[in-house]
């Protein structure tokens, strides 16, 4: 199966349990991997026949802006949701972290894998 990823997606969204992290948008970064087969796309050249990272990114972007999750796992959920609702995408790994969440550390997150089931 191939692989298309999208790494180090930077959004601004409100995440979090504490006052402090809920009074204002900070900083999330999103890593995915989408798991397809891109031989069609491949061979006909055509974005049609490809999975679309631009739309798929947007999607997510758009997502993260406007929810308000108190988990990185919650909203890891949400985003494996999105890419799996993709055409042709049979399974997605997704990485949520928040950079300075924890100090001493660059950040903390989940990983998560799905398949997709339909």
């Amino acid at each position: 199966m191939d692989k298309v990823f999208i790494n180090d997606l930077m959004i601004r969204g409100v995440i979090g349990i504490s006052d402090r992290e809920r009074s204002q948008p900070q900083d999330i970064v999103v890593n995915v991997v989408l798991y397809t087969d891109i031989t069609k796309g491949a061979a006909s050249d055509n974005i049609e026949d490809c999975t679309n990272y631009r739309t798929i990114t947007k999607a997510i972007i758009a997502h993260v802006e406007k929810v308000s999750r108190y988990t990185v796992e919650a909203l890891a959920e949400d985003i494996a949701g999105i890419c799996l609702k993709t055409v042709g995408v049979k399974k997605v790994k997704v990485r949520v972290e928040k950079p300075g969440a924890v100090r001493f550390s660059k950040s903390v997150g989940v990983e998560i894998t799905r398949k997709n089931t339909g």
